[in-house]
Protein backbone atom coordinates (compact mmCIF):
# COMPACT_ATOMS: atom_id res chain seq x y z
CA UNK A 1 0.00 0.00 0.00
CA UNK A 2 1.30 3.43 -1.26
CA UNK A 3 2.72 5.78 2.01
CA UNK A 4 1.18 9.25 2.20
CA UNK A 5 3.84 10.61 0.90
CA UNK A 6 3.70 8.90 -2.44
CA UNK A 7 0.34 9.45 -3.05
CA UNK A 8 1.03 13.14 -2.14
CA UNK A 9 3.51 13.11 -4.92
CA UNK A 10 1.29 10.95 -7.21
CA UNK A 11 -1.50 13.57 -6.64
CA UNK A 12 1.08 16.61 -7.13
CA UNK A 13 2.41 15.08 -10.76
CA UNK A 14 -1.04 14.17 -12.24
CA UNK A 15 -1.75 17.98 -11.35
CA UNK A 16 1.43 19.33 -13.34
CA UNK A 17 0.58 17.06 -16.45
CA UNK A 18 -2.88 18.77 -16.39
CA UNK A 19 -1.96 22.30 -16.61
CA UNK A 20 0.91 20.87 -19.58
CA UNK A 21 -0.33 21.58 -22.62
CA UNK A 22 2.47 18.52 -23.87
CA UNK A 23 0.85 14.91 -22.93
CA UNK A 24 1.62 11.54 -23.61
CA UNK A 25 -0.36 11.69 -26.57
CA UNK A 26 0.98 15.16 -27.70
CA UNK A 27 4.53 15.03 -26.69
CA UNK A 28 6.20 18.53 -27.68
CA UNK A 29 8.75 17.91 -30.62
CA UNK A 30 10.13 18.80 -34.24
CA UNK A 31 7.30 18.06 -36.04
CA UNK A 32 4.46 19.22 -33.40
CA UNK A 33 2.21 21.88 -34.43
CA UNK A 34 3.66 24.61 -31.63
CA UNK A 35 7.62 23.74 -33.55
CA UNK A 36 6.40 24.69 -36.47
CA UNK A 37 6.14 28.05 -38.62
CA UNK A 38 2.95 27.95 -39.16
CA UNK A 39 2.00 31.63 -38.95
CA UNK A 40 1.91 32.14 -35.19
CA UNK A 41 4.08 33.48 -32.21
CA UNK A 42 4.87 29.86 -31.00
CA UNK A 43 7.15 27.62 -33.72
CA UNK A 44 9.97 28.76 -35.97
CA UNK A 45 11.01 25.43 -37.38
CA UNK A 46 10.93 24.89 -41.40
CA UNK A 47 7.58 24.21 -42.46
CA UNK A 48 6.43 24.37 -46.25
CA UNK A 49 9.61 26.64 -46.70
CA UNK A 50 8.56 28.97 -43.99
CA UNK A 51 11.18 29.38 -41.39
CA UNK A 52 10.62 31.77 -37.99
CA UNK A 53 7.31 33.29 -36.31
CA UNK A 54 5.42 35.17 -37.79
CA UNK A 55 6.82 38.21 -36.23
CA UNK A 56 9.95 37.02 -37.76
CA UNK A 57 8.67 36.42 -41.05
CA UNK A 58 7.41 39.69 -41.41
CA UNK A 59 10.55 41.57 -39.96
CA UNK A 60 12.39 39.68 -42.63
CA UNK A 61 10.20 40.38 -45.15
CA UNK A 62 10.13 44.32 -44.60
CA UNK A 63 14.19 43.81 -44.44
CA UNK A 64 13.92 42.17 -48.05
CA UNK A 65 11.94 44.63 -49.38
CA UNK A 66 14.44 47.29 -48.95
CA UNK A 67 16.96 45.07 -49.90
CA UNK A 68 17.31 45.58 -54.08
CA UNK A 69 18.51 42.30 -54.19
CA UNK A 70 16.55 39.71 -54.65
CA UNK A 71 15.98 35.84 -55.71
CA UNK A 72 15.21 37.09 -58.97
CA UNK A 73 18.01 40.24 -59.32
CA UNK A 74 20.69 38.29 -57.03
CA UNK A 75 23.94 40.63 -56.49
CA UNK A 76 26.97 38.63 -58.29
CA UNK A 77 29.98 40.29 -60.13
CA UNK A 78 27.99 40.35 -63.33
CA UNK A 79 24.68 42.40 -61.82
CA UNK A 80 24.52 45.25 -63.18
CA UNK A 81 25.45 47.25 -59.79
CA UNK A 82 28.92 45.38 -59.64
CA UNK A 83 30.13 46.51 -63.27
CA UNK A 84 31.91 49.76 -64.30
CA UNK A 85 28.99 51.00 -66.58
CA UNK A 86 29.17 54.78 -66.17
CA UNK A 87 27.51 55.18 -62.03
CA UNK A 88 29.30 55.16 -59.02
CA UNK A 89 27.77 51.84 -57.94
CA UNK A 90 29.61 49.56 -59.93
CA UNK A 91 33.53 49.09 -59.78
CA UNK A 92 34.41 45.62 -61.89
CA UNK A 93 35.69 45.56 -65.31
CA UNK A 94 33.17 46.37 -68.16
CA UNK A 95 34.31 46.49 -71.64
CA UNK A 96 37.94 47.38 -70.57
CA UNK A 97 36.74 50.09 -67.86
CA UNK A 98 37.52 49.90 -64.25
CA UNK A 99 36.28 51.60 -60.94
CA UNK A 100 33.05 54.04 -60.28
CA UNK A 101 32.45 56.83 -62.18
CA UNK A 102 34.34 59.28 -59.64
CA UNK A 103 37.09 56.52 -59.95
CA UNK A 104 37.48 56.83 -63.42
CA UNK A 105 37.31 60.90 -63.20
CA UNK A 106 40.25 61.07 -60.88
CA UNK A 107 42.09 58.82 -63.20
CA UNK A 108 41.69 60.53 -66.27
CA UNK A 109 42.20 63.73 -64.54
CA UNK A 110 45.63 62.20 -62.84
CA UNK A 111 46.31 60.70 -66.59
CA UNK A 112 46.09 64.20 -68.17
CA UNK A 113 48.75 66.08 -65.45
CA UNK A 114 51.03 63.13 -66.16
CA UNK A 115 53.12 64.13 -69.36
CA UNK A 116 53.65 59.92 -70.17
CA UNK A 117 50.74 57.87 -71.60
CA UNK A 118 50.25 55.22 -73.66
CA UNK A 119 50.91 56.73 -77.12
CA UNK A 120 54.10 58.73 -75.26
CA UNK A 121 55.16 55.82 -72.45
CA UNK A 122 58.50 56.70 -70.51
CA UNK A 123 61.78 54.21 -70.86
CA UNK A 124 65.56 54.14 -72.00
CA UNK A 125 64.75 56.02 -75.35
CA UNK A 126 62.43 58.67 -74.62
CA UNK A 127 63.40 61.97 -75.63
CA UNK A 128 63.68 62.83 -71.76
CA UNK A 129 65.25 59.55 -70.46
CA UNK A 130 68.54 60.43 -73.31
CA UNK A 131 71.18 63.30 -72.52
CA UNK A 132 70.60 66.08 -75.62
CA UNK A 133 71.32 68.77 -73.82
CA UNK A 134 68.54 69.31 -71.68
CA UNK A 135 68.02 69.04 -67.45
CA UNK A 136 65.84 65.92 -68.40
CA UNK A 137 67.60 62.94 -69.46
CA UNK A 138 71.14 61.89 -68.66
CA UNK A 139 71.30 58.68 -70.32
CA UNK A 140 74.02 57.88 -73.09
CA UNK A 141 73.00 59.36 -76.24
CA UNK A 142 75.62 59.90 -78.88
CA UNK A 143 78.44 59.83 -76.36
CA UNK A 144 76.71 62.44 -74.06
CA UNK A 145 75.76 61.68 -70.44
CA UNK A 146 74.09 63.36 -68.28
CA UNK A 147 71.77 66.72 -68.05
CA UNK A 148 73.40 69.80 -69.91
CA UNK A 149 74.21 70.77 -65.99
CA UNK A 150 76.66 67.77 -65.62
CA UNK A 151 78.40 68.35 -68.84
CA UNK A 152 79.11 71.96 -68.30
CA UNK A 153 80.70 70.57 -64.92
CA UNK A 154 82.39 68.30 -66.09
CA UNK A 155 83.89 70.48 -68.87
CA UNK A 156 84.58 72.81 -65.77
CA UNK A 157 86.48 69.73 -63.99
CA UNK A 158 88.38 68.35 -66.90
CA UNK A 159 89.34 72.11 -67.45
CA UNK A 160 91.12 72.61 -64.27
CA UNK A 161 92.61 69.37 -64.31
CA UNK A 162 96.06 69.53 -66.23
CA UNK A 163 95.98 65.62 -66.92
CA UNK A 164 93.76 64.40 -70.34
CA UNK A 165 93.84 61.94 -72.64
CA UNK A 166 96.86 63.75 -74.70
CA UNK A 167 98.36 64.23 -71.52
CA UNK A 168 97.79 61.64 -69.06
CA UNK A 169 99.36 61.16 -65.68
CA UNK A 170 101.44 57.59 -65.66
CA UNK A 171 104.49 56.57 -64.14
CA UNK A 172 106.60 58.24 -66.98
CA UNK A 173 105.07 61.73 -66.92
CA UNK A 174 107.71 64.59 -66.18
CA UNK A 175 105.68 65.31 -62.83
CA UNK A 176 105.88 61.64 -61.86
CA UNK A 177 109.38 61.72 -62.04
CA UNK A 178 111.87 62.99 -59.54
CA UNK A 179 113.40 65.61 -62.04
CA UNK A 180 114.48 68.72 -59.13
CA UNK A 181 110.83 69.84 -58.80
CA UNK A 182 108.36 69.07 -56.35
CA UNK A 183 105.68 67.68 -58.24
CA UNK A 184 107.20 64.13 -59.34
CA UNK A 185 109.29 61.79 -56.82
CA UNK A 186 109.35 58.49 -58.52
CA UNK A 187 113.19 57.32 -59.65
CA UNK A 188 115.28 59.56 -62.34
CA UNK A 189 118.42 58.68 -63.13
CA UNK A 190 119.04 57.63 -59.93
CA UNK A 191 117.64 60.61 -58.01
CA UNK A 192 114.37 59.94 -56.03
CA UNK A 193 111.70 62.10 -54.37
CA UNK A 194 110.95 66.14 -54.82
CA UNK A 195 113.40 68.78 -54.58
CA UNK A 196 112.94 69.38 -50.69
CA UNK A 197 112.81 65.71 -50.78
CA UNK A 198 116.67 65.73 -52.19
CA UNK A 199 117.62 69.03 -50.69
CA UNK A 200 116.29 67.84 -46.49
CA UNK A 201 118.05 64.35 -47.19
CA UNK A 202 121.57 66.13 -48.85
CA UNK A 203 121.27 68.19 -45.35
CA UNK A 204 120.67 65.51 -43.04
CA UNK A 205 123.55 62.45 -44.83
CA UNK A 206 126.08 66.11 -44.63
CA UNK A 207 125.83 66.23 -40.65
CA UNK A 208 125.81 62.16 -40.44
CA UNK A 209 129.31 61.33 -39.17
CA UNK A 210 128.98 58.14 -41.16
CA UNK A 211 129.05 57.92 -44.89
CA UNK A 212 129.32 55.71 -47.94
CA UNK A 213 133.51 55.83 -46.91
CA UNK A 214 132.94 56.15 -43.70
CA UNK A 215 129.98 53.24 -42.85
CA UNK A 216 128.73 52.36 -39.66
CA UNK A 217 130.20 50.40 -37.55
CA UNK A 218 133.39 51.04 -38.83
CA UNK A 219 136.14 48.20 -37.62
Amino acid sequence: MATLLEQLAEKERVASLARNSYTTDGAYNSNHINALSNGDEKGKGESSGNVGSSVDILNRNESLGRNTYNLSNGYSEANTNALSDGDDKGKGDYNGSIGSRTDILNRNESLSRNTYQQQNQYGVTNINAISDGDEKGKGENNGNIGSSSDIQNRIDNIGRNPYNKDNSYGLTHPNALSNNDEKGKGEYNQSIGSLTDINTRTQVTGINKFKLNNTYPDF
